[in-house]
């Protein structure tokens, strides 16, 4: 049964699911109906964290341009350029065995595409969600329903994994930052052109 999380909560992912290593990670949105005369590209992206909570180097930042981890533990399923109809947008899998020892956490984001130049901002965008779903038995695992936190945030952090005592737990995070992408890349140790 899924567990419904709410901001700053925390659960164990892999104690009470043993034996659990391949996960899918689905992000999903709306866009509320109004005319911004252009057309909304949200994009989710996984950031592989090590001790100091920075990316170790530019391969550990999963995200439309860099799919896959060297390690293959982290693989980004593609970018969804409009976020129509139900369900997950994007997709992330992640398998729990090969996640290299020097990562302990990963945080899970989804920023606005071109968000100043269009003039777009979290404030327009509904039911935003993450979950986890265990990819042996494909049964959701934890879902995070985000709320309408957000206003003028172009990038919001909506939660991660993260490694306690040899077990992974999640935390449902929910922060916005502004600046978008570069913003987040700049708070994790990753240098933008």
């Amino acid at each position: 049964m899924s567990i419904n999380l709410s901001k700053g909560q925390k659960v164990d992912l892999t104690k009470g699911n043993p034996g659990l290593k391949k996960i899918m990670v689905g992000l999903g949105w709306d866009i509320n109906a109004y005319d911004s005369g252009a057309a909304f590209d949200l994009d989710a992206a996984a950031f592989m964290l090590g001790v100091y909570g920075k990316c170790p180097t530019e391969k550990e930042f999963v995200f439309y341009g860099n799919l896959t981890h060297p390690s293959e533990s982290v693989i980004h399923m593609g970018d969804n350029l409009t976020g129509e109809g139900d369900g997950d947008d994007e997709q992330i899998q992640i398998d729990l065995s090969k996640i290299p020892s020097n990562v302990e956490k990963i945080a899970f984001t989804v920023t606005i595409y071109d968000a100043d130049q269009r003039r777009q901002n979290f404030g327009q965008v509904s039911n935003a969600f993450i979950r986890i779903v265990d990819e042996t038995t494909n049964v959701e695992l934890i879902r995070y329903d985000l709320g309408e936190d957000f206003s003028i945030e172009t990038a919001v952090v909506v939660g991660e994994l993260y490694k306690k005592d040899g077990e992974w737990k999640f935390n449902a995070i929910g922060s916005g930052f502004q600046g978008g992408l570069a913003a987040l890349c700049g708070h994790y140790g990753i240098e933008v052109a």
